[in-house]
């Protein structure tokens, strides 16, 4: 018997129908908006070589990062990471957070005047600054009660950071001046100096990790010496924001975990005087050097000098300065090394100030350590930097 193909054919179309009936009713069923938000991974901004706070190692990711893969879990999305290094501090934020390549970056200050409005902040969630260390099986190892304990001591400071600047003037305080959180420790244990003042987070993961846990750490306080880290996020993020202060008082026992695995030092602060400079604003950088802070602007008489500092371009000028320049030349240009100190360009060059500041920052100084920015900064914003400068030019610091 030959089959009816007309029957066939039309049951064959029927049956397609009904398939294609169903895959469009499947098809057009909208994710609620919870779905689809769970569905985006919760994407972090992160130093892939930054310990202890970040890292790209799965063994030893870092406390920033842990506490993202907690949030990540608490939010109930999956994580992803924008690895960037964080050495230009604010240009960093710049490229990775604001420019929308991940969504949180945790560890900045809780600070309006770091970048605020384009930025804002989660609740805190730790408290993080510089610290005293010193050995703990001796006299001079003893708890050290504010600057006047430093007496008579031999101190490891770290270059262009606050407790340099806070100790310049002292001349009781032998300073040992060193690059470093790992070469202040290093002068520890090498016998060079009694105290090292550097910076806490650093410290402890060292003293934990490469030093047997042999020294003290005690936090301090104080203009410039330390602030709330909180979490940062572009200002059209206000409802990621809020999500994650609903979800941080959840974590604050892992916090506090990942605080003593990361070695991160704990307790009562040592309370200090205020530093010549005011209070803190930091570029994020794990080395504690790239701290920069806000200090205002009391304009000077230009002396014929090329630019007059506007107030905007004195403004503009200074926060590039210190999301850029601050960790070699001192926050707001102030630095405790001559050699150094911005503040004496009129001194040192009079009337040729302005074309030895542009040759220097075009061109750099290679031999020195200092890179050319000609390929990274525009004419206008050089000219801001130099408004800046003329505000806080100087006779002398001798």
């Amino acid at each position: 018997m030959r089959p009816n193909h007309s029957a066939t054919g039309a049951s064959r179309h029927r049956a397609i129908a009904a398939l294609l009936a169903c895959a469009t009713a499947v098809l057009i069923v909208p994710a609620s908006p919870l779905q689809a938000d769970e569905a985006q991974p919760f994407r972090l901004c992160a130093d892939p070589t930054n310990l202890p706070f970040s890292s790209d190692s799965s063994s030893k990711p870092g406390f920033y990062v842990e506490i993202g893969q907690a949030l990540a879990q608490a939010l109930g999305r999956p994580i992803a990471y924008d690895w960037h290094k964080s050495y230009f501090g604010k240009r960093t934020v710049r490229v990775t957070l604001l420019g929308k390549q991940c969504d949180a970056m945790i560890g900045l200050p809780r600070s309006e005047d770091f970048m605020g409005p384009a930025v804002i902040f989660s609740d805190t969630f730790a408290k993080e600054g510089y610290a005293l260390v010193a050995a703990k099986e001796s006299a001079k190892g003893a708890a050290v009660g504010g600057i006047d304990g430093l007496k008579g001591k031999r101190v490891a400071v770290q270059f262009a950071s606050t407790p340099q600047n806070l100790l310049a003037s002292r001349d009781d305080i032998q300073k040992v001046t060193v690059l470093s959180p790992e070469e202040g420790m290093r002068a520890l244990d090498q016998g060079r100096a009694d105290v090292a003042f550097i910076w806490g987070p650093v410290a402890g993961w060292l003293n934990k990790t490469s030093y047997d846990g042999r020294y003290q750490i005690e936090l301090t306080e104080g203009e410039g010496l330390s602030w709330d880290a909180a979490i940062g996020f572009a200002k059209t993020s206000t409802e990621l924001r809020d999500r994650v202060n609903a979800v941080l008082p959840q974590l604050q026992g892992k916090i506090g975990e990942l605080a003593v695995k990361y070695g991160l030092p704990g307790g009562a602060p040592v309370r200090f005087g205020a530093a010549p400079t005011p209070a803190p604003v930091t570029t994020g950088t794990g080395s504690g050097a790239g701290v920069a802070q806000v200090a205002n602007v009391v304009a000077t008489e230009t002396k014929g000098d090329a630019v007059a500092p506007g107030l905007e371009a004195v403004g503009a000028g200074k926060e590039i300065f210190n999301g850029t320049c601050a960790h070699c030349h001192g926050p707001d240009a102030i630095q405790s090394e001559r050699k150094i100190d911005l503040r004496l360009l009129r001194h040192r060059y009079g009337d040729e100030m302005r074309e030895k500041y542009l040759t220097t920052v075009q061109e750099g100084r290679p031999n020195k350590g200092m890179p050319a920015w000609k390929e990274v900064y525009t004419e206008d914003q050089f000219n801001s930097i130099y408004s800046f400068l003329l505000t806080v030019q100087v006779e002398s610091n001798d």
